[in-house]
């Protein structure tokens, strides 16, 4: 479970980079990394709610 929030949060501070980037910057490749990130972030928060169900139940 730490290594799941472990990479939620990496994954989240790459977005926020990116995002940046692309708003601040105009660097449009930027934008193309954080659409990708995002669609990480997504995976990532189904695997832990799967996860935090499955603990709940223990």
């Amino acid at each position: 479970m730490k290594d799941l929030l472990a990479k939620i949060v990496a994954e989240i501070e790459t977005f926020k980079t990116e995002s940046e980037s692309l708003s601040e910057k105009g660097v449009k490749a930027a934008g193309a990394r954080a659409r990708k990130s995002s669609l990480e972030i997504e995976k990532l928060l189904k695997e832990f709610r799967k996860v935090s169900i499955e603990e709940s139940k223990k």
